[in-house]
């Protein structure tokens, strides 16, 4: 196994000359990052656990093409971002009212649901509850340009480098897309200004 400590290059040099141990060693290492990435993409866990797995395989046979101008993980990370695109655009072809669906369902009380309590903690919960579905709605309505280093940012946690790497663009560039982002999101939560956090 890798140890946390041990050297990219290594795993890279490795991978290049087939060794078998390295392609368990590759998933150790970035298997859980890359399924939390396409999960906040994808919001499916079938989905996000296919495109996770088509990426390891992806980074194996396409090791070659690995220049080391960036970091491993930067190129990983820019693979998912591409794969889990490339998979909403089949969706969006095939299920064009999925997401409306979904949200109508969450927000549509079932019958069989005793009445609610109107405690404080229940109008705090489904504030909550709403301020995630708005968050969700605005993400979706915006523009790929500036949802992906909103998500790639302050969704997934990626760092100002990674993300612009993952992107292929400038740090300036990111930045400046990523506060664009954030304006947008304000705007769109506006009504929660007063409120809660999501976490």
């Amino acid at each position: 196994m890798i140890t946390q400590g041990a050297p990219t290059k290594s795993l890279v040099e490795r991978l290049r000359a087939q060794d078998p141990a390295a392609v368990s060693d590759l998933s150790d290492a970035y298997g859980a990052k890359v399924y939390q990435l396409a999960f906040r993409y994808l919001r499916n866990r079938e989905d996000a656990e296919e495109v996770a797995q088509d990426v390891l395989l992806k980074v194996y046979q396409k090791i070659d093409a690995f220049r080391g101008d960036a970091a491993l993980s930067s190129w990983i990370y820019r693979i998912t971002f591409n794969a889990a695109m490339s998979r909403l655009r089949q969706f969006k072809q095939n299920l064009p009212n999925a997401f409306e669906k979904a949200s109508d369902e969450e927000s549509t009380p079932s019958p069989k649901r005793e009445v609610v309590d109107d405690a404080p903690l229940a109008d705090e919960d489904m504030l909550r509850l709403e301020m995630r579905q708005a968050l969700v709605r605005a993400l979706k309505d915006m523009p790929v340009l500036y949802r992906a280093p909103v998500i790639l940012r302050d969704v997934q946690g990626l760092s100002t480098e990674e993300a612009s790497a993952v992107l292929h663009v400038k740090e300036q560039t990111l930045k400046s897309r990523l506060h664009r982002g954030r304006l947008m999101l304000r705007e769109q939560l506006a009504d929660f200004s007063t409120g809660l956090s999501l976490h």
